[in-house]
């Protein structure tokens, strides 16, 4: 579960591991800044343009708190463990009608066994690379809704099933894996407030599916789907830690709209999972240094890695 100590010192990773408060409350404010002053820069400025960067904007943040979830996942977002699962279900996972307890369980299993057949992410990672239009049919599904759309449909049809035994609907891993919670009643709490917070800042009783229903159905998806291939796909199946996980360096545009919150260090946080995300650059720095680079699978940007996806002659 630790591969990362064959690589560094307990001192290393003890120092690296080190929790804050501080951190986690910066963390949560600002992916919830840009939410709110994305929808407040269109309240006041209400045009096409300021529309479309909003969708974008906040689409990407939505991926942030999936992100900031995950952290929590690993008790990494707070060093309080109250604070940490409170902040961690209420404020990044039921928002985007994800559950944490229930990721946690799935996600655990995945660093345990990645990229063997026991991992649960394998049949994410296992159909790339693919052809070009394979990936523009998977992205074109993901940008006009259909992807969402078959998620929550599925979320829906597991609730029912609990009263009422409906075949055929998805496992609770097999939503926790994509952020959507098996169980929805405190997800839909979360939301009655979000559609009150937008309405307050807008005046609108639409902002709620204008700016949280379709980033969610549409670019979340996107960027959601270019993360998980970034992460294990296209690269090898095996064992070595610096060869079935990949880094992708991002600009800042990249970190902007696909890749919020360190999440392109993902080999970095499986050498040890437990080390916060904004620890994970310095843990980077600390493998070139070590002698490590040259081992270590890693693209240029997010580009690349949808290159390397769709390699597969058609």
């Amino acid at each position: 579960m630790t591969p990362g100590k064959a690589y560094f010192t307990s001192d290393e990773i003890r120092t690296l591991s080190a929790r804050s408060d501080l951190w986690g409350v910066w963390l949560v404010a600002h992916c919830w800044g840009l939410i709110l002053g994305s929808v407040a820069l269109f309240a006041i400025w209400p045009n096409v343009l300021t529309f479309a960067l909003a969708v974008i904007v906040i689409g990407s943040r939505q991926l942030g708190l999936a992100i900031l979830m995950h952290e929590a996942a690993h008790n990494a977002l707070f060093k309080s463990r109250r604070l940490n699962e409170w902040a961690g279900e209420w404020l990044c996972g039921r928002p985007i009608i994800a559950d944490l307890p229930e990721y946690r369980r799935y996600h655990l299993t995945h660093h345990r066994y990645t990229q063997t057949e026991r991992d649960p992410d394998l049949r994410l990672s296992k159909p790339f690379p693919t052809t070009r239009a394979s990936l523009r049919r998977k992205l074109i599904r993901d940008i006009t809704g259909q992807t969402g759309l078959k998620q929550r449909a599925q979320q829906i049809m597991f609730a029912f099933k609990m009263a009422h035994e409906v075949e055929g609907t998805p496992s609770s891993q097999d939503l926790a894996q994509a952020f959507s919670g098996p169980v929805i009643g405190r997800a839909i709490l979360a939301n009655i407030v979000l559609f009150g917070v937008f309405w307050a800042i807008t005046g609108h009783a639409w902002a709620w599916l204008a700016f949280w229903a379709l980033p969610l159905l549409t670019w979340f998806q996107v960027v959601l789907r270019v993360r998980n291939i970034a992460e294990h796909g296209a690269v090898e199946t095996s064992p070595d830690p610096l060869r079935n996980t990949r880094t992708t360096h991002a600009n800042w545009i990249e970190r902007l709209l696909v890749a919020p919150y360190w999440v392109n260090y993902h080999l970095e946080h499986h050498l040890v999972m437990h080390v916060p995300a904004h620890n994970l650059p310095k843990l980077h720095r600390m493998m070139l240094d070590k002698g490590h680079g040259d081992r270590m699978t890693t693209a240029p940007g997010y580009i690349d890695v949808l290159r390397q996806a769709s390699s597969r002659a058609a």
